[in-house]
């Protein structure tokens, strides 16, 4: 009797350890990006982002104008805004707002046909209605080969780390991570399209991990 107690007691220990079933969504992001030359080390973009998903509808918009410098020819330094309102099956819940800086290098150095570059990304945000400021960083690795003639394929991967807590940046820390598979193909000088897909992972202590596969459509100007 206690050898099968024991027993019992061992399996709902092993079964407790195992990982719970991960809480997964399908979201679909179409994306317009706008970027400006305005001097030669000195351009503005804006990238536009509405964003959907099977479980949440219409959920978010993101709009973003950034101001670029290029200290060197590999080197692009940014600031700028990002607006980003809140939505539930369509219906308005919360404004979001964020200063965001970040530091990009190109052409780090190549794998085989990969030329990779990484970028540092910090962001402040803020909520209406609620006296807090959340800070995190946004460390990324992109990597990028030619496919076939003008076709070219894409690699990136991105952490988000939070450096505080609020009511609304519940965890600090590891946060979550995008892993971004992408095609693109420029249809002349000026225009491109960019087809991608994004496994989205949400980190949750004690508990099954939230993931996104999220398929991504971008088209995107230069001036």
């Amino acid at each position: 009797m206690h050898r099968n107690t024991a027993r019992l007691l061992t399996t709902l220990a092993a079964l407790a350890a195992l990982p719970a079933q991960a809480a997964e969504d399908t979201a679909y992001w179409q994306n317009l990006n706008l970027n400006v030359k305005l001097s030669d080390d000195l351009r503005i973009s804006s990238e536009t982002s509405f964003r959907t998903s099977d479980a949440r509808g219409f959920y978010q918009i993101q709009q973003v104008v950034l101001l670029g410098y290029k200290p060197s020819k590999k080197v692009t330094v940014a600031a700028g805004f990002v607006h980003t309102p809140q939505y539930s099956q369509g219906k308005f819940t919360v404004m979001e707002r964020r200063l965001r800086q970040q530091v990009s290098v190109d052409d780090i150095t190549k794998l085989g046909p990969l030329k990779v570059g990484a970028r540092l990304r910090t962001e402040q945000r803020w909520r209406e209605g609620i006296s807090a400021t959340a800070w995190r960083l946004r460390p990324s690795l992109r990597a990028s080969a030619p496919l076939a003639g003008p076709v070219s394929l894409n690699l990136n991967h991105e952490s988000f780390i939070n450096l505080n807590t609020t009511s609304f940046q519940r965890q600090e820390g590891y946060d979550r991570m995008r892993n971004t598979v992408a095609v693109s193909l420029p249809l002349n000088k000026q225009f491109g399209l960019e087809l991608g897909y994004i496994n989205q992972r949400n980190i949750v202590r004690g508990g099954a991990d939230n993931i996104d596969h999220v398929l991504s459509t971008s088209f995107n100007a230069s001036f």
